[in-house]
């Protein structure tokens, strides 16, 4: 029989406000110009707030094995389309358009 772990509500607590202040960091750097960087660190926030609901709202770090490896898979996967995608998109003035 497994048994379950079961965090703290002193950790959903924390992680909780922890989120709250990422959105509140996300809504001031979209007000603030930083740039080609606002969207890299708009990025940078938006996965460290999916870290934390994944690791403790979706108990990822309790997880199994099997788990883990579905969620890696998963996001390997999402890794290999922004990257085709983003090889599209610098690809696409190689090659000049007929009739222009």
């Amino acid at each position: 029989m497994a048994t379950e772990r079961v965090d703290s509500v002193k950790t959903y607590a924390a992680v909780w406000i922890v989120l709250l202040i990422l959105t509140a960091l996300t809504t001031a750097v979209a007000y603030v110009d930083l740039g080609a960087f606002s969207v890299v660190a708009a990025l940078v926030i938006a996965v460290v707030k999916m870290l934390l609901v994944a690791l403790f709202f979706m108990h990822l770090r309790h997880s199994t094995h099997l788990t883990r490896l579905v969620v890696t898979g998963g996001l390997v996967w999402l890794m290999i389309l922004l990257l085709l995608s983003f090889a599209d998109f610098m690809t696409r003035g190689w090659v000049g358009v007929p009739g222009r």
